[in-house]
């Protein structure tokens, strides 16, 4: 019973991730301004991440958990990357 109730919930939260993906994806796309596209962003690969996490909890393998490991980091670099850049208009000091 509790298997069961774990793959329904994984399950809602692959399809309640890829709507909130979506909604981050029409933001980024569609965003009036600069830091409205960089909020999308940001929305975006952390939902990736927790979508890669889910489906390595449900596959049981450990590549998706180091993935959405090094879309954290590289995602968390980017954010704070264009976000200086939009503060100063550059990134290398």
């Amino acid at each position: 019973m509790s298997a069961m109730i774990l793959g329904w919930s994984i399950t809602a939260a692959q399809v309640l991730l890829g709507f909130a993906m979506a909604c981050a994806a029409l933001r980024f796309i569609r965003g009036p301004r600069a830091q409205d596209r960089i909020i999308g962003l940001d929305t975006f690969y952390v939902n990736a991440m927790l979508m890669l996490i889910t489906i390595g909890i449900r596959s049981g393998g450990t590549l998706y958990f180091e993935a959405a490991l090094i879309i954290g980091l590289l995602g968390f670099v980017g954010t704070v990357a264009l976000a200086k850049f939009l503060m100063r208009g550059e990134v290398i000091e």
